[in-house]
């Protein structure tokens, strides 16, 4: 979670536990306002992580936007989840010239969220979710890769003997990478229908199923 203006961060709140929106989301939001002494009917906008990425955690992300845009009667922005990724690491690392970025979304199994976009955050290669091979990873001439999230890590095996890719494994998520991308959103008045805005969930949901 994070409150800002147009200028700067006036608070954040993060945690890298995982499955807890259900218990932390409401609570953060709470801690935040009360820290900045902001109301919550002072909000021009809500901005939310559309996805993809966990089935439970966007509904409930999702859920919890669109129920403070309705209460206080103000624009929803949703954000691809890999394009702030993206955003994200162009904060954090130094990139050559000549590197595309390719964040990836841990799916299960041997399988990732995953998209390619260039150092304006355009998409070079659309969202898709990737069952993991040795063409996983395109050859672009006269590009490299940058591959980073909590999927990148299982390409390494695909992906050792080539010169023109590279896996960072010090990235972590943060929030900050929706900042600038809520804020061009917001300014350009890119928002969303509230009433029937969906998560990007890439593919349909598969329950833990039991005989009896």
């Amino acid at each position: 979670m994070a409150l800002t203006d147009n200028k700067s961060v006036i608070a954040i709140k993060e945690s890298e536990v995982v499955r807890s929106h259900a218990s932390d989301l409401a609570v953060f939001i709470d801690d935040i306002l009360k820290l900045s002494r902001v109301k919550i009917d002072d909000l021009d906008a809500v901005a939310v992580s559309k996805g993809p990425g966990s089935y439970t955690g966007l509904r409930i992300g999702v859920a919890t936007a669109k129920g403070i845009c309705y209460g206080i009667n103000k624009p929803l922005i949703a954000i691809n989840t890999l394009q702030a990724m993206a955003c994200e690491y162009q904060q954090l690392f130094s990139i050559a010239s000549d590197e595309l970025l390719m964040p990836m979304i841990d799916a299960r199994r041997m399988e990732v969220y995953t998209a390619l976009f260039d150092q304006d955050l355009a998409f070079v290669q659309e969202v898709k979710a990737e069952v993991l091979t040795e063409s996983s990873v395109i050859h672009l001439e006269g590009k490299n890769m940058v591959l980073f999230g909590d999927g990148a890590k299982k390409t390494a095996a695909f992906v050792s003997n080539r010169n023109d890719v590279r896996i960072v494994e010090n990235y972590k998520l943060s929030v900050k990478g929706m900042i600038p991308l809520a804020l061009w959103a917001f300014e350009n008045l890119n928002f969303e229908d509230i009433a029937y805005f969906e998560p990007y969930y890439l593919k349909e949901f598969v329950g833990n199923t039991t005989k009896a």
